[in-house]
């Protein structure tokens, strides 16, 4: 679990809670940011309302989630960052971290998911002790994929996906050291 925020430049990391549910339906509710996400945005706050609930399962289940960024001269939530253990089979790994990030679509190319991504890594590496995270785009996302390389995780291979084309990224704490 996150004790107590974590801090970048221009941002907060916290938990999610139910006060971001807001933030949360403006995030998810976007088709733009469902592009590469099987086009599938939620209708309802309720629906987001739901997603947090499940995050915040994690936390309990797992000792992680996705956690929200708070943008710290306005206050307002920007999106979420973070790890999530995942549990089930994906490119034939199970019980592994993956580093992720979804952003309001007015944040997109100012730099917040790298900030946030490195952020969290750092945290993963000194506090969780995580020895490896695994990231995971769509082929056709580039932003995406430029943030997790410029985040120190190699391109590993293509796979699929539910259907879906996408890149499979690992990294280690050694590998990161310099980013």
């Amino acid at each position: 679990m996150l004790k107590q925020p974590l801090e970048t430049e221009r941002f907060w990391i916290r938990e999610l809670n139910e006060q971001d549910v807001d933030g949360m339906f403006e995030l998810d509710s976007n088709p733009n940011v469902h592009a590469f996400l099987w086009k599938n945005p939620i209708k309802t706050k309720e629906e987001a309302l739901q997603t947090i609930r499940f995050i915040q399962q994690q936390y309990i289940e797992h000792g992680i989630g996705r956690w929200a960024i708070i943008d710290k001269q306005t206050n307002e939530f920007v999106g979420w960052t973070g790890f999530k253990f995942i549990t089930t089979p994906i490119n034939g790994h199970v019980n592994f971290y993956d580093v992720g990030y979804r952003l309001i679509e007015r944040y997109w190319e100012k730099g917040v998911a790298t900030e946030t991504t490195r952020a969290c890594l750092s945290y993963g590496w000194a506090h969780l002790k995580l020895t490896e995270v695994y990231g995971m785009c769509h082929i056709d996302n580039l932003a995406s994929k430029n943030v997790l390389q410029k985040c120190g995780l190699k391109l590993i291979e293509k796979f699929i996906l539910d259907e879906m084309p996408c890149y499979w990224f690992k990294t280690t704490k050694l590998a990161t050291a310099n980013y």
